[in-house]
Parts: structure tokens; sequence; C-alpha cells
């Protein structure tokens, strides 16, 4: 867990009532039910609110991440210097996906992203997310790989074909 200026990142063990109802507006179907849920939430006097949500689906040795979505409504009721603080470190998608790849170093040897979106590739790629030769597949390297682990992980992740 992480917290900046109200703002805290944590994993959460199940998908939040809230969480669920911001990716059911962006996505117009349920959220995961299954894990990894990341959340960026602000604590607006006793109510957490949820303003960033990515999900993580483990397979093996990969972290698969999509469905993220922001609360863009939400965003703009946060106090200015809040908002300021959150532009200043990239946004709330970037914050969310930079902290996402240090919670979960150690766990993981890639996590891999499917990313048809350019604004969302955009921010990807800043945080160090590189091609993988496959149109719309992106990699973040957690640990050193030589060039054939390195290869066998990306085949794994293309097979599973969008998600």
């Amino acid at each position: 867990m992480i917290a900046i200026n109200g703002l805290t990142l944590r994993e959460e063990p199940a998908l939040a009532e809230s969480v669920d109802a911001l990716f059911r507006q962006r996505y117009g179907t349920p959220g995961p039910d299954f894990p990894h849920h990341v959340v960026a939430w602000w604590r607006d006097g006793v109510q957490e609110r949820p303003l960033c949500y990515i999900h993580f689906s483990a397979r093996g040795e990969l972290l698969l991440g999509g469905g993220a979505c922001v609360d863009q409504r939400a965003l703009r009721r946060l106090p200015a210097s809040l908002r300021e603080s959150i532009r200043a470190n990239g946004g709330l998608y970037h914050l969310s996906l930079a902290w996402s790849l240090r919670h979960f170093r150690g766990r993981f040897r890639a996590v891999f992203g499917y990313c048809g979106d350019a604004l969302a590739d955009r921010v990807d790629r800043a945080v160090g997310f590189a091609d993988t030769g496959h149109q719309h597949l992106l990699v973040y390297w957690l640990d050193a790989e030589d060039a054939a682990s390195r290869a066998r992980l990306i085949a794994e992740a293309h097979a599973v074909g969008p998600f």
C-alpha cells in the first residue's frame, strides 16, 4: 500500500461494489471476480471512493494486465492540489500502473498488456512497457531474462489472445 496526499494505492482481495460499479460504467459488464485488483482510492470525508482500477490475471510466470479504468467525474471533484500532484506524477493510471509493477516484482517474471487504446498505450510505454513484435501486445520485464526465456514468455502471452 502507498498513500500520496490522500490518495491510497493497494491491491484488494476482492472486487469492491464501488469498484465493480466503476468497471461496469466503463465496460458495460461486471468486473472480474478473481485476483488481482489494484485500486487507487481517495478518502472523501469518511467514505473511500475508487478513482482508478486495474485488473491483473495471473498465468503461471506471467501477469496479464487489463480492464483499467479511471473515474473522470470523481477526479474532477478532488481538491486542486491533489489533482495537480496526480498530474505532475503522470496521471492516475500512470501512478497506479507504476505502483502495480513495483508491487508484483518478485512474484512474476513479466507483466503483459493487451492495448488498443492510444492513451493507455502512451502511459504503458511511459512506465516502461515495450513492444513484443505482436500487435497490441506489450511487455514489462520484472526479472532479467535471457533472449530464449523472453521469447517463450512472449509466445505464451500471445497464445492467450486478447485479454
